[in-house]
This record gives structure tokens, C-alpha cells and sequence, in this order.
């Protein structure tokens, strides 16, 4: 059974309260929470105040996605804010090992986005020490994208990888998923699903989550 991380980039900002206790009453298991800069990634979303103030009201972990550059800079900051899992993009990140060494001393569980782009061959060092991969399924920056069909086969790369390396490395994917894919998704590999705008687009948001869940259609 998936993991569903709702992305809250696509809830209604002008009522965000009624949107998390959606999600808090739901099938749902944590909150998906997309950072970006506008500098790695072209677009600007929110940041430690927002994140702060949403843990107020949310019952579920806090799975943030750091679309920024020098993410270093900030983990202490998104400890405190109330990240559960952190997660930083492989593409800025030179000093990887070591990042994810200081995101888990500051109490959370340390995760790695990879682009569309990226091959997942280049974490097999590191797969041991990683407790997320989000494989970004659509170029990042902006929600409502469709699905790159070539994640499919990164799925199996990356699930053979941890397979033969031992690791317990959940396999997230970010990006297009809708109540038609996942199935598959969830066959090929993938752990967790995160989905924003097939959920929060939909006229009943509680049962769209709880169809990703149980994977009907």
C-alpha cells in the first residue's frame, strides 16, 4: 500500500487551514511541501514562516522538498519549522554525503530529488545513507505538468539498486501522478506518491486520495 504525500503547491492559499485539515482527515499520510527560489528552479513558493505556521494544524509528517540552491544553508531553519523529512536536489549538491549526514543529526529523515534528467546511477555511493529518493517525474518548478514516461524505467534502475545494495531507501515520485498511473507506478518500484494537482483539482479531494491509496481507479 503507497505512501500519499498530497502537495499542498496546489491548495488553495486563500483557505490553506481548511485544505490541511482535508488532508489531515484523509487516507493521506503525510504533507508534500515544494520550496522553491526562483534561482535553481523559475518559480517562488514559500518558505520557514508558512511551513511554521502550517505544522500548527497538520497531524501528519512534513515530507519538505528543497528546490534551492545552497540548501546547506537552511536545514537547521527547516528543522525548527517542523520538517520531518528533508530532501535537496542532487544537482546542487557537491558535498552530498556530507549534507545528508547533517540533516539527519538535526533529527530528520534525509531524502535526494534527482531532474528528469538525472541518472539515478550516480546516488549508488550513497544509497545506504539516503532514507528518500524523489524522483522528480516532471521538470520542476511548476505543478500541473504531465508525467515523463521515462521515470519508468528509472524505477527499475533505482529499485534493483536498492535491492542489491540492502538499503531501505523509499523510491517517491514527484510529478504527474494521477489515480490512471499509479497502479503501475506502485508495480514498477515506487513507495510513495506525491500528487497535487489530481488531487486538489478533483471535486471530492478525500476520496481522490483514498483511490491513490488503494490504488483504484
Amino acid at each position: 500500500m503507497p505512501i500519499i504525500a498530497p502537495s499542498m503547491l496546489s491548495a488553495n492559499f486563500l483557505n490553506l487551514e481548511k485544505d490541511i485539515e482535508m488532508v489531515n482527515n484523509s487516507e493521506a499520510d503525510w504533507f508534500h511541501l515544494d520550496v522553491m527560489d526562483g534561482r535553481f528552479v523559475p518559480n517562488i513558493t514559500f518558505g520557514m514562516p508558512i511551513i511554521a505556521a502550517m505544522k500548527k494544524k497538520a497531524k501528519k509528517p512534513f515530507d519538505v522538498h528543497l528546490m534551492i540552491l545552497e540548501p546547506e544553508r537552511y536545514f537547521e531553519d527547516f528543522a525548527k519549522a517542523g520538517a520531518d523529512i528533508l530532501s535537496v536536489h542532487y544537482e546542487v549538491s557537491p558535498h552530498l554525503h556530507r549534507n545528508l549526514q547533517v540533516i539527519k543529526s538535526l533529527g530528520m529523515k534525509a531524502g535526494v530529488a534527482i531532474n528528469p534528467a538525472t541518472p539515478v546511477q550516480f546516488l549508488e555511493d550513497v544509497i545506504g545513507d539516503i532514507d528518500l529518493v524523489c524522483m522528480m517525474s516532471v521538470n520542476p518548478g511548476f505543478g500541473g505538468q504531465k508525467f515523463i514516461k521515462q521515470t519508468i524505467h528509472k524505477i527499475r534502475t533505482l529499485k534493483q539498486m536498492i535491492t542489491d545494495s540492502g538499503a531501505s531507501t523509499l523510491i517517491e515520485i514527484d510529478g504527474g501522478v494521477t489515480t490512471d498511473n499509479a497502479p503501475g507506478l506502485i508495480m514498477e518500484g515506487a513507495d510513495v506518491l506525491v500528487a497535487g494537482n489530481t488531487v486538489f483539482s478533483s471535486t471530492d479531494q478525500a476520496d481522490t486520495i483514498k483511490r491513490l491509496k488503494y490504488l483504484q481507479k
